[in-house]
Formats: structure tokens, C-alpha cells, sequence
């Protein structure tokens, strides 16, 4: 599903530049359900808008199904994330003018999908994130937790295969972010590779594998045995 083979990304500041990701190596296969820790600077942020085809990298390759990812024009960038990635993020990102079914079919006006068939899958996806009652309710009119599940529908829309979530409890209280966790944990179930982003302990247990960085390197990936989950 990923490979990253000796990625490195550097930033430039006025007189020298900035050694982000420093020869990252890594492996994803297709249904994983992992999760990349870090402090804030050590590039976890830098990782995942590589990943997710919003940054290019100075060396090294990245392939996503064996399709090598680099130094794509707009056109092919924007392509390739609407056929291949769903974005979860912490702040939602959802339109406030459009309601729940429309905020969910967004993607598929990109793909030129008459409206009505839009609309009929993405009232499907909301009844699968248990809001058929919420299709017609805007964003202000949503808690947090509905309106990260109105994400998540979003992130699904275009079938896509990999699910990259930045931070997606980060805005949530505790007893929602168990619920979208679970959400995302009966994704991966259902063989859907997903890919979180999170400084919060608690996430990253849910997940069956941690990736953690520490000044742009990977410090330690560690499986996380069931023993402790039975």
C-alpha cells in the first residue's frame, strides 16, 4: 500500500535550511490500522502532508500501490488524493453553508457525479456513521462528534484506500472520542487502511501499530499485543 524509502524533507529559513524528515523508512500494508506519534516539531505534521499528497519531499520515493508520488503538477496531485485518500481532520473542515448530505457528496462533484446520485450516496454514508437524521442539519447545528462523523462519511465517499485522520479527537471530549475511535476501528475492520495522527496515548493504543518520531526520525515501532485488550 505505502512505501517510503529514504524520504527527506528540508524547509528553508533565511540563511540555511531546516532538516524536517531525516531518511524515513516505512511500510504500510494494504488493511493496517497504525498510528504516527510525536512531540510537537518532531515532523509528524510535515509526514502527513507527504503522505497525503498536499507537500513534496526533496529526496527519496514514495509509492502509494506502486505508483511512485513525486513532483506531480496540481492536476495529477489533486487526482490522485481524490482517487486514492480520505482526509479526516481535527477541525472538521466542513462547509458551514452546506448541510450534512451536501458537505458528505462534496467530493463527488469533483468527479462530476450528477447531484441526485451524489446526494443518494452520501445520505447511505450518514445512515453507516449512524446520522440518517442529520442529513438535512448544518454544521452549526451538529455537536463535535456529529460533525466528525459527517467527516468521516466524507473521507469515504470516493471508496478511497487509505483513510489519513489528523488529530481527529483532538477537538472531542472523551466519551466522543471513544465513539469515534470505535468508528474508525470497525473501518479498519472492514479492511480499510487507516493512518492516525495523534499525540494522545489513548489513540494510538487503539491502533495495532505505532510509528513514533522524534527530530524527524523514527524513534520506535512497536506492534501492540492483544494480551492487553482481552
Amino acid at each position: 500500500m505505502i512505501k517510503l524509502r529514504n524520504i527527506n524533507k528540508y524547509y528553508k529559513l533565511p540563511n540555511s535550511k531546516l532538516h524536517v524528515l531525516k531518511d524515513i523508512n516505512i511500510d504500510i500494508e494494504n488493511g493496517e490500522y497504525v498510528s504516527i506519534m510525536g512531540a510537537s516539531g518532531s515532523g509528524k505534521s510535515t509526514l502527513l502532508n507527504i503522505l497525503g499528497i498536499l507537500d513534496d519531499y526533496d529526496s527519496g520515493e514514495y509509492y502509494i500501490d506502486d505508483v511512485l508520488i513525486k513532483n506531480l503538477s496540481q492536476s495529477k496531485s489533486a487526482y490522485y488524493r481524490n482517487h486514492f485518500i480520505g482526509f479526516v481532520f481535527q477541525s472538521f473542515n466542513l462547509l458551514p453553508f452546506k448541510n450534512a448530505i451536501e458537505n458528505v457528496a462534496l467530493p463527488l462533484y469533483y468527479r462530476n457525479i450528477p447531484r441526485k446520485e451524489r446526494n443518494k450516496i452520501a445520505e447511505e454514508l450518514l445512515d453507516k456513521v449512524g446520522l440518517n437524521d442529520r442529513g438535512t442539519h448544518f454544521p452549526n447545528e451538529l455537536s463535535g462528534g456529529q460533525k466528525q462523523r459527517v467527516a468521516i462519511a466524507r473521507a469515504l465517499i470516493t471508496k478511497p484506500k487509505l483513510i489519513l485522520a489528523d488529530e481527529p479527537t483532538g477537538a472531542l471530549d472523551t466519551n466522543t472520542t471513544y465513539e469515534i475511535m470505535n468508528l474508525l476501528t470497525d473501518m479498519n475492520n472492514q479492511g480499510m487502511t487507516v493512518l492516525i495522527v495523534t499525540h494522545e496515548n489513548e489513540v494510538a493504543e487503539k491502533t495495532k501499530r505505532i510509528i513514533r518520531l522524534k527530530d524527524g526520525m523514527i524513534e520506535k515501532t512497536n506492534p501492540w499485543t492483544t494480551l492487553s485488550k482481552t
